[in-house]
């Protein structure tokens, strides 16, 4: 009896002290990793801003981390999308066309003999 209360007893001194470990383990966020969040809080707050929900979100907010500018078109192309009432692969399929288009330079320009 005496031994299993000295075992007893020993177990929870170590699981206090690995404890204790973890807590001095944790160390200052680096300038980097503040940064990162920050920019993760910017996103965020914009994507809330929007009501972007599902898919539209991810791809907003991975667009936004890496601190790429939304493409040319693309509210108009989702706007259009929404009021089609487009889902899932006519919608991914109605997106693609409607911002290829939107990055295409007007047919006007096109036609024009290069000089």
């Amino acid at each position: 009896m005496k031994s299993t209360i000295a075992l007893f007893s020993l177990l929870i001194a170590f699981g206090a002290s690995s404890a204790f470990a973890a807590d001095a383990a944790k160390k200052e966020a680096s300038p980097a990793q503040k940064a990162q969040q920050e920019k993760m809080k910017a996103c965020n707050a914009d994507a809330k801003q929007k009501a972007l929900k599902s898919d539209e979100r991810k791809k907003f907010m991975s667009s936004c981390l890496g601190g790429k500018a939304e493409t040319p078109g693309s509210n108009a192309c989702a706007t259009s999308a929404a009021e089609k009432k487009l889902a899932g692969a006519a919608k991914s399929s109605f997106m693609k066309k409607c911002e290829a288009d939107a990055k295409a330079p007007p047919a006007a320009e096109a036609a024009k003999p290069a000089k």
